[in-house]
């Protein structure tokens, strides 16, 4: 008997939708209390929670896009073109700020949003945990962007995971009103 003959093959691995879904379940305990996470004490997994995936075109390469992201002076400008920015919420009290390091914080918005990073793969990937600064103590979710070159831009993958139930679609609305659209407008 051959040695290919006794190794596994891997014809069911998960895709990639199962992993994030995978994921979200498993980092969502973080952000719930005993009581919501699990239900039922025979219960062991969570099925309340919502996620997020988007994939917006940016009309830049990876390398422009990843600096604009992790770039204090850079993302301060975009944000003076965001949703949030038109709607008149004053920026200026408290600065963009963000470490381009691994473990580093930000805070962008005004204060509005801080976290730290969790993963920083130059022009490629940036893992976050981010939390909007009215959510619970101690509440943090998980962004993705994992930048994919695409012709003449980038692709971001964009993955949210572990926010409070309820809400999706403010923050799905928040990513394309106060990133996607104003990246863009910056970026070209």
């Amino acid at each position: 008997m051959s040695d290919k003959m006794n190794q596994p093959v891997l014809n069911n691995a998960p895709t990639r939708r199962q992993a994030i879904v995978c994921a979200t379940i498993a980092f969502s305990a973080l952000a719930l209390t005993p009581t919501e996470a699990w239900a039922a004490s025979e219960e062991e997994i969570s099925r309340t929670e919502e996620s997020i995936h988007q994939e917006p075109f940016i009309k830049a390469s990876r390398k422009r896009l990843y600096e604009a992201l992790m770039d204090t002076s850079q993302f301060n400008k975009v944000t003076q073109l965001s949703a949030a920015m038109q709607s008149g919420v004053s920026l200026v009290a408290t600065p963009t700020q963000i470490s381009p390091e691994i473990g580093g914080t930000f805070s962008l918005f005004g204060g509005h949003i801080v976290g730290r990073h969790i993963e920083l793969v130059p022009n490629e990937r940036i893992v976050q945990a981010w939390r909007v600064v009215d959510w619970a103590p101690g509440t943090y979710s998980l962004a993705k962007f994992e930048l994919v070159e695409q012709g003449s831009g980038t692709k971001i993958l964009f993955d949210h995971i572990g926010f409070p139930k309820g809400q999706a679609a403010h923050l799905a609305a928040g990513w394309k009103g106060n990133y996607w659209e104003p990246l863009d407008k910056f970026l070209t």
